[in-house]
């Protein structure tokens, strides 16, 4: 057995009163956070170095002093807030050492945004209820039992005004052997996903373009209608709800197949794709970001590290779409619209997909 780490999120239903008690808490963590990184970036303009976690921890103790009123805050809501801007400041330097493009520089949060804290202890569940400090017994939605012992919880509000908790488990679960077969999969825009194998392809369902329509019609309104008005704020936020039900659907659909590859092969070989550059073609690139290769790689890897499954990454020059996977010639002159094409050499007819997603097995040692 190993222990490891799982998130659990549910829907929350805050009553009026809960509701105005979470706004304070939100309020108050995005203020000292936007305070320590204006402290942060004062110090290093007037010393040429930065601060660290202990010592803004410190200076929140005398701010509390200052400012009386954050201590309607919980006062680890505030140092989670310190932790956090802390962590953003690690990774930032961390890809700055490694050579690798960084992260980007921490910038001050906006009430308009997504809306976060996190409670690191003082948590029940009791029945349909937790108990969030200064909050109370909020109404919880648990659809499904979470596992291990809790050992925090994240609180969002999100743009659309919807609230949900996640709640961090700590689960301790059986080390698992990679068995099963090697598949190689390819990642494209006509089918999300093409096996070398006789899988089915996965189909790409187009979210976005499905609901492209309405949300035009949304934004439209949106920009007809007095800016901060109640109309225009109830537009906004109906945007923001059909925003999520895309990425909610997409999510979806990249959950159940990650879960199922997870679960009946014992190592994925995808190709490294440069996404952002991909993203550089204007008439590919809201089809691109639709797909989401990269979220079900990743929801592929963490899944793969549970059931047993290796999950492999081919060089992204590797020409998989290119080479013949029969005689291993490259064809230089196969162009974007080609979805079928025969080989010069052995004159085999291949499809374009399937043809890569082969050449991704074989690549792979498969």
């Amino acid at each position: 057995m190993r222990t490891t780490w799982q998130g659990f999120m549910y829907r929350i239903d805050p009553n009026r009163t809960q509701q105005t008690a979470l706004a304070v808490q939100f309020g108050h963590a995005r203020y000292v956070y936007n305070w320590g990184l204006a402290e942060r970036r004062a110090a290093y303009e007037t010393t040429g170095k930065g601060l660290t976690y202990n010592q803004q921890a410190k200076r929140l103790t005398a701010l509390k002093r200052e400012q009386p009123w954050l201590r309607e805050a919980h006062s680890q809501v505030l140092q989670q807030k310190l932790m956090d801007l802390n962590d953003a400041y690690q990774q930032f330097f961390d890809r700055v050492k490694k050579g690798t493009k960084p992260a980007g520089y921490p910038r001050f949060k906006r009430r308009k945004g997504d809306q976060k804290i996190r409670y690191p202890q003082g948590l029940e569940i009791v029945e349909n209820r937790i108990k969030l400090p200064k909050v109370g017994w909020v109404k919880i939605r648990l659809h499904r039992p979470f596992e291990g012992e809790m050992k925090s919880c994240t609180v969002t509000k999100t743009k659309s005004g919807a609230y949900f908790v996640s709640i961090l488990c700590e689960v301790e679960v059986p080390e698992v052997a990679i068995t099963g077969p090697t598949v190689g999969i390819d990642l494209g825009l006509i089918t999300l996903a093409t096996f070398s194998n006789d899988e089915p392809p996965a189909p790409n369902h187009r979210f976005l373009r499905q609901s492209e329509h309405k949300l035009k019609q949304l934004q439209r309104k949106l920009a007809r209608q007095k800016q901060n008005s109640r109309q225009w704020l109830r537009t906004k936020r109906r945007i923001a709800a059909l925003q999520e039900h895309i990425a909610n659907q997409r999510q979806d659909q990249q959950h159940r197949l990650s879960f199922y590859l997870t679960r009946h092969y014992g190592r994925l070989v995808f190709e490294n794709l440069h996404i952002k550059g991909m993203l550089k073609n204007h008439r590919l690139a809201k089809s691109i970001s639709d797909t989401a290769w990269s979220q079900f790689v990743e929801f592929c890897e963490y899944k793969g590290e549970w059931y047993g499954c290796a999950v492999e990454r081919v060089d992204r020059f590797f020409p998989s779409t290119q080479k013949c996977h029969v005689c291993g010639v490259k064809n230089k002159d196969l162009d974007l619209s080609d979805r079928q094409w025969q080989c010069p050499n052995c004159k085999t007819v291949l499809d374009r997909d399937k043809n890569a997603a082969i050449n991704m097995l074989l690549a792979g040692g498969g």
